[in-house]
């Protein structure tokens, strides 16, 4: 396991504030963690004792609906801090995460992170700004599902993974998720998500390999209303 002060990982998040000296601190009390595909990372309405720092992968975060399904709020991938939100108000977790793939992750315990926070504004500010980022994006969502076609969505997540997550070596995406996760994200039943990505599949926009999706015309998803 990599030493803070010298991962690459903190410049995608809040850590990047730190000084080497808390950094060298933090380093000496954090925990690497293994996840394979489909473990649960921390489960809803649970009380972390720190926050989860994404070195490897990616994972869902998920809220538990009314109707007992698992509703997709976000992605996490490389750099990500899970659980900060949870630190700050010194509440029980809201959501869930699951890893989509084989992630590496460092916890760090709340005492340090605590600490920080107390002591260093510029970390607290950059914590702040990140959770206020946050917010911004969970209200272009609320727009996004009030505006736009289910169609309209489901292009744009397969552009999102495209764009944010690559292709492998036969140009599928990187990221596999299942039918049921795509419902998910772009609100709408696993039925209508499959007989969507069928549709995209006949015009030639997509090409599909199990569950993995290629996408083939990239240019005519951006014009999907």
């Amino acid at each position: 396991m990599s030493k803070c002060e010298s991962c690459i990982v903190k410049e995608f998040n809040s850590l990047k504030s730190l000084t080497r000296e808390e950094l060298m601190r933090v380093s000496a009390c954090k925990t690497g963690k293994i996840y394979k595909k489909g473990q649960v990372i921390f489960e809803e309405g649970e009380t972390l004792n720190g926050v989860y720092c994404v070195k490897d992968g990616v994972c869902k975060l998920t809220k538990l609906s009314e109707n007992g399904k698992d509703q997709v709020v976000k992605l996490v991938v490389k750099g990500g801090l899970l659980g900060k939100r949870s630190l700050v108000t010194e509440q029980k977790t809201n959501l869930s995460a699951v890893a989509l793939n084989d992630m590496e992750m460092c916890f760090i315990p709340k005492s340090e992170i605590m600490a920080d926070l107390a002591k260093n504004p510029k970390f607290t500010m950059d914590v702040l700004k990140k959770m206020a980022n946050d917010l911004k994006d969970s209200d272009i969502s609320l727009v996004n599902m009030a505006q736009k076609s289910v169609k309209r969505r489901m292009a744009e997540i397969l552009m999102y993974i495209h764009d944010n997550f690559g292709t492998d070596a036969d140009d599928y995406l990187n990221i596999v998720i299942s039918r049921e996760d795509y419902a998910s994200i772009v609100g709408t039943a696993t039925e209508s998500a499959i007989r969507i990505l069928s549709q995209f599949k006949k015009e030639g926009l997509i090409s599909t390999k199990g569950k993995q999706i290629k996408i083939e015309d990239y240019g005519s998803l951006k014009w999907i209303e």
